[in-house]
């Protein structure tokens, strides 16, 4: 995808000059998101189908196919969706250290998840699955702050969220597509899990496949360099044409550039914007239930037949898809808090009408949609808001610093609210999980730790 480059001297398309000339205080712009944004996306939908594919009939597999109780479930999706954090933390600072190690660490952690997908037909008890899971999430952690790293140093500040909105649309088309892939499989196969599992593998291989051949590595990944160094400078190669080798401006590192240290990464809490945010993250976590748990209330309250469970994430994948652009691009102009506060108001509002006594049609349409809202408003708008306070050198770090603490509170949030429902119902833990919702809210409101983004203007 062409990039316009506004530098002196250097063409500019109508679209890119229009946009120019109507919004000078943003400066030097790109005129769409970065081809490394693009690759990283198509690599995400691919793994998506892979990994949705699994999430989809897990929770039936494991509480209806194999007995689990809910405290049992609750440890194994704990290990499924919080695991990952002991392992963000080395992946951050394994892509910092070393120059254009991002794509190389995200690639051994998409290879490990892709490994981890047969095992599951010889797991068939909770030890070994627990095991298989754990590894699977082991390779979630290693990748996902290197990914979200190249995507924040592949984009301008005035435009990272609207990249991280195009990423993750793309990462949820996969969504999408997993769980209906999920479910033609089960209805057209006796064995059905075997073959979902063996499927949800080949296509993660394709995955890694599409990584290693189209996402750019090594030092021109990372960004640009600076005044002296700026990949989009004129030198013996010529004049530069693509996102991540844009001469986007220069941001605010401090005087000095902090080595990538494993030190230097734990020192950027210190810095009031990210410990903020690192701190909200990881309170709205503790009171985020998972998916799976979501969907099974959803299928006890709406008594849905075990053979139609797998369709259940499409709906919050489709309104994840179909806001994830529209929320980044709003978050870029209203205000990144603004609009991750807000998808947890969507969540809350969804809690609340799991827990009315209302059953009509619309129901989980309604759920679905404020679920999938929540997901598009809070999930890359953290990373591009978190990106705003961490110096290029340590992208990866602090990055991986939010996710961990957030994978973690959602770790204790599983483990909890399976023994929540084990012990008092399923009622009792929801409205606990609410409560606790509506608390933390209303503290990260009273933070306010982002500040404002370019295109905000003062205050």
């Amino acid at each position: 995808m062409y990039v316009a480059d506004s530098r002196a001297g250097t063409p500019e398309t109508p679209a890119a000059s229009a946009e120019s000339a109507a919004r000078p205080q943003a400066g030097r712009r790109l005129a769409a998101v970065a081809p490394t944004v693009l690759a990283l996306g198509t690599v995400s939908l691919i793994t998506d189908v892979s990994s949705e594919m699994v999430t989809a009939v897990l929770p039936l597999y494991l509480v209806a196919g194999l007995g689990l109780s809910p405290l049992g479930f609750g440890l194994l999706d704990g290990i499924y969706n919080g695991f990952s954090a002991l392992v963000r933390l080395v992946g951050g600072h394994l892509a910092d250290r070393g120059g254009g190690r991002h794509k190389w660490v995200a690639g051994a952690g998409y290879a490990l998840s892709a490994a981890c997908k047969p095992l599951l037909l010889v797991a068939q008890t909770l030890t070994p699955i627990g095991l298989v899971l754990a590894a699977d999430r082991t390779g979630k952690g290693l990748r996902t702050a290197p990914r979200d790293a190249l995507i924040s140093l592949s984009s301008t500040p005035e435009t990272r969220g609207r990249a991280f909105g195009v990423h993750r649309a793309m990462d949820t088309a996969g969504a999408l597509l997993g769980p209906l892939a999920a479910f033609l499989i089960l209805r057209a196969t006796v064995d059905g899990y075997d073959a979902v599992f063996m499927v949800s593998f080949c296509v993660a291989v394709v995955g890694v496949l599409v990584l290693v051949l189209f996402v750019p590595g090594g030092p021109a990944a990372r960004g640009p360099r600076g005044p002296r160094g700026s990949q989009g400078s004129q030198g013996s190669q010529g004049p530069r044409t693509t996102a991540e080798d844009a001469d986007v401006p220069a941001e605010p590192v401090g005087p000095a550039a902090p080595r990538p240290t494993l030190r230097a990464a734990l020192a950027l809490l210190r810095r009031p914007e990210l410990r903020g945010i690192a701190l909200c993250a990881l309170l709205l976590g503790l009171a985020t239930v998972s998916d799976s748990f979501m969907f099974l209330l959803l299928q006890r309250r709406l008594g849905v037949p075990d053979r139609w469970f797998a369709l259940l994430p499409v709906g919050t994948a489709a309104a994840f898809l179909l806001l994830a652009v529209p929320l980044g691009r709003l978050a870029d102009r209203a205000g990144r808090w603004r609009v991750f506060l807000a998808g947890h108001g969507a969540l809350l509002l969804a809690y609340a009408l799991l827990l009315t006594s209302w059953h009509g049609t619309a129901l989980p349409f309604a759920v679905l949609f404020l679920h999938g809202g929540f997901y598009a408003a809070t999930d890359g708008v953290l990373m591009a808001a978190a990106s705003d306070s961490v110096p290029k050198e340590l992208r990866s770090s602090g990055l991986a610093l939010v996710q961990t603490g957030q994978a973690l509170a959602r770790f204790v949030c599983s483990l909890a609210f399976g023994a929540a429902w084990t012990a008092w119902g399923d009622r009792t833990a929801l409205t606990a999980s609410a409560v606790a919702l509506a608390l933390c809210a209303l503290f990260s409101m009273s933070l306010r730790p982002v500040r404002r983004t370019p295109s905000e203007g003062p205050a």
